[in-house]
């Protein structure tokens, strides 16, 4: 099933004492562009992150925010400097020597000296953190793209419903062509009937002025290519790949051959029909807008 480019998905989670929070969001753009936000002291993980969303989404304007408190996951490393340390105490002996006292030196002394204990970040293992990162990420992914099918079974409903009213509106035109040239046959006849009166009326004449403007307002070939159109456009509604653009495309071909059928029939009631006909792909294309 088709997927809508507009969509929202969030994920939290505590790992390593760290508390991750990913928002996904995304609205339509022509090509995929993403855009990452991450704290300054993760932005290693950002290349993993943009490749993680390239797997999961082909185009739209994609933001991805996270949030990351580590305040639990700090840890620190104290270290004793032990030459400074017996310097230090080397210092008092030699002062107490000095004054004639007793040198009592304890840990706690040397502690308060500058430089003794040395408080240190333990080192991270960045690969296993970028990996925490991007599981966090996934889940975000996952509800973003529940939420785009969602919208994407939406729009394909509403698709298909106008898709059934084109198909609708052709047959309406496959019908009521043939009638156009009997119509025209008949008033041709009365119109020579009454410019030349009481002389006789070649038949083969009329026939062959009925069959040159037959030749001319005949849509045949251009309902027999809309509908193939809208098969194909069926077919893609209900496919799981990105559609959008191949949709896109499809529906200029059905509004090109809607244009000649609309530009070729004199018929005020085709005419009519042509433009009822261009309205509802107007609604479609509106829609295709939205489709991955």
């Amino acid at each position: 099933m088709i997927k809508s480019m507009t969509g929202y998905g969030r994920a939290r989670k505590t790992l390593e004492n760290r508390d991750i929070t990913v928002e996904v969001r995304s609205v339509n753009n022509r090509y995929l562009d993403c855009t990452v936000k991450l704290p300054r002291a993760y932005v290693f993980a950002e290349d993993a992150v943009r490749k993680h969303v390239q797997q999961a989404v082909s185009r739209g304007k994609v933001d991805i925010l996270f949030s990351i408190d580590s305040t639990g996951a700090d840890t620190a490393k104290v270290t004793v400097d032990r030459g400074l340390a017996e310097s230090y105490a080397a210092a008092l002996r030699d002062l107490a020597e000095l004054c004639g006292t007793e040198a009592n030196i304890y840990p706690e002394t040397l502690a308060r000296f500058p430089d003794v204990l040395n408080v240190t970040k333990a080192e991270e293992d960045l690969d296993a953190l970028g990996a925490d990162i991007c599981l966090v990420l996934d889940e975000a992914l996952s509800a973003y793209n529940t939420m785009r099918a969602l919208e994407g079974e939406k729009l394909a409903a509403d698709i298909g419903g106008r898709l059934d009213a084109i198909e609708a509106l052709t047959t309406r035109v496959e019908e009521r062509s043939p009638e156009t040239v009997a119509e025209y046959r008949r008033k041709l006849t009365a119109r020579m009937e009454e410019v030349l009166q009481s002389a006789s009326i070649d038949p083969q004449r009329i026939l062959t002025e009925a069959a040159i403007y037959s030749d001319k307002v005949a849509v045949d070939e251009e309902t027999v290519r809309l509908r193939s159109h809208l098969s194909q456009l069926r077919e893609m509604l209900g496919s799981d790949e990105p559609m959008g653009r191949k949709m896109d495309f499809l529906i200029q071909e059905v509004n090109r051959e809607s244009n000649t059928i609309g530009s070729k029939c004199c018929d005020v009631s085709i005419a009519q029909v042509a433009v009822d006909l261009k309205a509802e792909l107007e609604k479609i294309r509106e829609q295709v807008q939205n489709v991955e």
